[in-house]
């Protein structure tokens, strides 16, 4: 049996195993080979030499990770800069390959292995130590990875946040509503992982400095990548919950739990938690999928320990699907509770009290508007707009007052607190408050009365602020405009809409006066927008894909790439200028305890990678800033097909480099530079403009409202809320994605396969990466196609792969060169694992390509 024994890190997943097979164990502390049978039972073979070598230490267990360091060690050995605190990231695609980021923020540190991780999982907060140079990772391993590895390189994707600070953001530009069936829904691009990385409180302020002095030294500029290991958990940020399979071990009481999540250790659950029918019909089970937590992890095995929670359903349908995912990122799903929903008003239909009214500004009379995704149903932001004597403007931005119905320290509050965010997915939406507060008594709704928090603007036709107000108000909005509405309007700004064509209309407000209004914003935010570039701003868009939901079933029907257009630009430029504004005068008011937002220039190793990488592909982009990325990005690239496909490439690399933004408490960084937010380019920054589904903008609502005098006192533990506000968005985010993916991937079983043209990102000796142009998603190609012969060269630093195809019915063959940039046909088509798809190289030759598109040389 010797011979069955593989490479330590090759694994086969058991959602992969629906058929017999034999398998070498990468995770044991030995080797282990697994017979699969196809009725769910499984067995492991010891190789008799692993045996012979255990002989004289029976009973006894090797220990594999390292005993932890005391919380007194530790402590001391941060203070005097030995260790480094920060966030563990496990790259999911090569589950063995772990980061942190350096104190300075500049790169990443490297733990390799799953024993120099300690038993950690993604998003702790671990504490580590720096091991001999003789085990570092030799070389510029994410100089190589970077520019041959494409994007499975083993780092997390960093791009900049997408909530309007340098791309498009949700309340702008994305169905928020959660999309119910029959309606068209969108979501960021596939195969994109976002990871925070921040500071976690002012202990890490405090040693910032002399850590980084500590690396430094190390050299680890010059050397490549410094290894570490970890010794302490500072917090146990995963939630220790993951969705996965149970396979039947004969002649042992538990049964192996095995994560659909890679970088999840696998789990030994007793089989008392399993089925009552588990251990005599393994077979049912095999496609089933389970939730379980890990309780414990020795550090003699491999394998942690854990309880068996509950049953999903079958792998690869939507929905059970959809709940391991949220399980997976902690996402809390369940009802509300009877004591949070007592906290919201009894008496409905809920009127607004006279006492209250007299607080406020009334703003009821005045044409206030809101624009949003067709199907949105929670609407916290409102636009208004009035053409003034003097030949200037009045603009209001108008936010729902959730700070009014959410009072702090009460059950509704704590809940919104740890959920942090609302939580979009394809087919619906995991709301952050209960629906009655996100869909009716917050929800800005047509021809009701509705509390607000407003900051209104004098401006100039050309932009200019002249003045601006902050205040509680009351608003009436007169119309819900969609983006289609909005959109038409700029369109044919001379020509009225059919009212027939728009939703009901308050009749105090007729269908000029909003068709004026909605054109005048979109003239003062082209001239706001302009001003923001000019001054140094970045935006990288990347393709978005929305999909079109069954109204029966919920399955996807159709897909297509998200236009983001002027009415989307128009929502976006006044949110941006209202959180700029707020960021300010809470700031102004409490630069100890305001709640901002900045965003951290790229990681500079990867910005380096990537200007050798332009300079050796002959790409004249400038990285000196953010808004000269974005002018070279935007100007210097051509305007055919070809080009628009290479700067859609180019956006993905430049998001790589890139870090996330991220909530913090001015108290805690020291110098007001750390405060910038680099995508934008401005020195404060916030989120003001959508308390219903993010509970740092509830906190902000506060803030503001304590600065004008109508709140007392400021929440001692700003800091800690920004941190834990910091996380959720993180997992909200990547649940979005992979709600996206697993629709994707339904839709090309479904309706596959799949033909679009695509453009080569990144070039490995075996493989090489695409970006799908017609779907936005990112796929990896491998050379196990119908190939003759295949060979990889550099070309000086340019990788290239040679594909030799073998021969066709014509008895020709055809040899095809790949190259970052270079375009080809693929083919989407259902993979035998459920919720997976592959991308497959067209023949060129069926393909229709020309030889100037893909380089083809025919040979006799």
């Amino acid at each position: 049996m010797e011979h069955l024994v593989v490479h330590d890190h090759i694994e086969f997943r058991e959602s992969a195993m629906h058929a017999s097979r034999i398998i070498s164990d990468g995770k044991c502390g030995k080797k282990c080979v697994w017979l699969l049978f196809s009725d769910g039972t499984s067995v492991s073979l010891t190789p008799d030499k692993n045996k012979s070598r255990n002989k004289g230490g029976k009973g006894k267990k090797k220990q594999v990770f390292e005993a932890y360091m005391s919380s007194e060690e530790v402590s001391a050995g941060l203070k005097r800069g030995e260790l480094i605190q920060g966030p563990l990231r496990i790259n999911p695609k090569k589950y063995h390959e772990a980061f942190i980021p350096s104190p300075d923020g500049t790169r990443d540190l490297f733990l390799d292995g799953v024993a120099a991780r300690n038993r950690a999982l993604n998003g702790d907060i671990v504490v580590v130590k720096v091991l001999p140079r003789d085990q570092w990772k030799v070389g510029p391993l994410r100089a190589h990875l970077f520019l041959y590895g494409g994007f499975l390189a083993p780092v997390q994707v960093m791009k900049s946040d997408t909530d309007g600070e340098g791309s498009s953001e949700q309340e702008s530009g994305t169905d928020r509503a959660g999309a119910p069936a029959g309606s068209k829904v969108t979501c960021s691009s596939a195969d994109v992982i976002v990871e925070a990385q921040y500071s976690d409180g002012e202990e890490e302020q405090t040693h910032t400095d002399a850590l980084a002095t500590r690396v430094e030294k190390m050299n680890i500029k010059t050397l490549g990548m410094a290894c570490i290991r970890v010794v302490y958990i500072m917090e146990q940020k995963h939630s220790r919950a993951a969705t996965g399979f149970l396979r039947f071990l004969s002649d042992k009481n538990f049964a192996m739990f095995s994560p659909m999540d890679h970088r999840v250790p696998r789990v030994n659950v007793p089989l008392a938690d399993c089925p009552e029918d588990f251990p005599t019909r393994p077979g049912d089970y095999t496609n089933t999928l389970f939730v379980c937590r890990i309780t414990d992890w020795p550090d003699d095995s491999t394998f942690a320990e854990g309880q068996l929670l509950k049953s999903l359903g079958m792998a690869g349908e939507i929905e059970p699907e959809t709940e391991g995912i949220l399980t997976d990122y902690d996402v809390d799903f369940s009802d509300f509770s009877d004591e949070v929903l007592q906290c919201l008003p009894q008496d409905l239909p809920w009127i607004i009290s006279p006492e209250e009214l007299l607080k406020r500004r009334d703003l009821r009379e005045e044409c206030i508007f809101t624009i949003d995704p067709s199907t949105a149903r929670d609407l916290d932001d409102a636009l208004s707009c009035r053409l003034l004597p003097d030949g200037n403007f009045e603009v209001g931005v108008h936010i729902a007052d959730v700070s009014y119905f959410v009072q702090e320290g009460s059950a509704l509050d704590l809940i919104a607190s740890r959920r942090a965010t609302s939580v979009y997915l394809v087919q619906k939406v995991i709301p952050m408050l209960p629906r009655l507060l996100c869909e009716e008594l917050c929800s800005l709704n047509p021809m009701t009365d509705r509390l607000t928090f407003s900051v209104i603007w004098k401006l100039t036709p050309e932009g200019k602020i002249l003045s601006e107000w902050f205040g509680r108000s009351m608003i009436r909005s007169c119309v819900k405009l969609s983006y289609d509405h909005a959109q038409s309007m700029i369109d044919s700004p001379d020509t009225l809409l059919d009212p027939k064509v728009l939703p009901p209309c308050d009749p105090k407000h007729p269908v000029d006066e909003i068709h004026r209004a909605v054109v005048d914003l979109h003239r003062l935010a082209q001239k706001l927008r302009a001003q923001r570039f000019q001054g140094g701003a970045l935006r990288l868009d990347q393709l978005k894909l929305a999909f079109t939901l069954d109204r029966e079933t919920g399955m996807p029907q159709g897909c297509y790439i998200y236009q983001y257009r002027d009415s989307n630009k128009l929502v976006e430029e006044f949110m941006l200028l209202a959180n700029m504004a707020v960021a300010h005068q809470v700031y102004r008011s409490f630069p100890q305890q305001a709640l901002l937002r900045r965003h951290p220039p790229p990681q500079a190793k990867l910005v380096d990678d990537l200007m050798e990488f332009c300079d050796q592909m002959g790409l004249n982009l400038d990285f000196s800033s953010a808004g000269a990325l974005h002018r070279s990005l935007h100007e210097t690239l051509g305007m055919d097909e070809y080009s628009s496909a290479r700067k859609e490439v180019l956006t993905h690399m430049c998001s790589r480099p890139m870090q996330m933004a991220v909530y913090y408490c001015t108290g805690v960084l020291k110098e007001e530079a750390l405060f910038r937010h680099y995508a934008l380019n401005v020195p404060f920054y916030t989120h003001f403009t959508s308390p219903i589904r993010r509970y740092a903008d509830v906190l902000v609502h506060r803030l503001l409202a304590t600065s004008l005098g109508e709140c007392s006192g400021v929440s001692d533990d700003i800091q800690k809320q920004a941190s834990h506000c910091n996380d959720k968005k993180t997992a909200s985010k990547r649940v979005q994605e992979l709600s996206c993916e697993l629709f994707f991937s339904v839709f090309v079983k479904e309706c596959g396969p799949l033909e679009s043209e695509a453009m080569v990102m990144g070039v490995l000796d075996q493989s090489f990466d695409v970006l799908v142009l017609r779907y936005g998603v990112q796929k990896r190609i491998y050379c196990n196609v119908s190939l003759e012969n295949f060979h990889f060269t550099k070309v000086g630093k340019k990788p290239e792969l040679t594909l030799v195809w073998a021969p066709d019915d014509s008895d020709s063959r055809c040899v095809q060169q790949i190259t970052i940039f270079t375009l080809v046909e693929v083919l989407l088509q259902a993979d035998e694992i459920p919720t997976k798809y592959t991308a497959v190289l067209k023949h060129p030759c069926e393909a229709g390509a020309a030889e100037s598109d893909f380089q083809l040389n025919r040979r006799p």
